[in-house]
């Protein structure tokens, strides 16, 4: 049986996450959605509000599991018996940054392998961050993020919509 992780702040859920989630779940058989706990950040959403978004949003995916973690992502990947590490590029420029880590996961554990995964065209300019500072200056999210993210979101900027 083939399990993967696809790791990543989530704060909140994008189309283009959900889109990397559900090509990633075809692919494997077990897929871990990993929402980080970053102590260093300060998320929109708490960790367990984008467990549960994320649950939410895939639902209809019999082999999606999602969970939580802090820490080094190899070390919960060996703690879920997984090799497989599943990182969505959008654009020539995350690919720098994407490939320094899974080189720094390949040396400090040399059985985990990254697959990186191209996004979707329709979706390769977003971003989380795009998505908060659209809503945060009350625009439309609705083509951005899955229909049950969207009223969550702008109830998190006190805004009606």
């Amino acid at each position: 049986m083939t399990s993967a992780i696809y790791p990543g702040s989530f704060d909140p859920v994008t189309m283009g996450h959900l889109d990397v989630i559900r090509r990633s779940a075809a692919i494997v058989d077990h897929l871990i959605v990993a929402v980080l706990n970053n102590g260093a950040k300060s998320p929109l959403f708490s960790v367990s509000e984008r467990v549960s978004m994320l649950k939410d949003v895939t639902r209809d995916l019999p082999n999606v599991e999602v969970m939580s973690f802090s820490g080094l992502l190899v070390d919960f990947a060996k703690q879920n018996s997984v090799t497989l590490i599943i990182r969505g590029l959008r654009a020539v420029t995350d690919f720098e940054s994407e490939l320094a880590m899974a080189q720094t996961n390949r040396v400090i554990c040399p059985g985990i392998e990254t697959f990186f995964l191209c996004t979707s065209l329709r979706y390769a300019y977003l971003s989380s961050s795009t998505v908060k500072e659209v809503a945060q200056n009350h625009g439309d999210i609705s083509q951005l993020v899955p229909p049950s993210v969207v009223p969550k979101i702008y109830e998190k900027y006190g805004i009606k919509h």
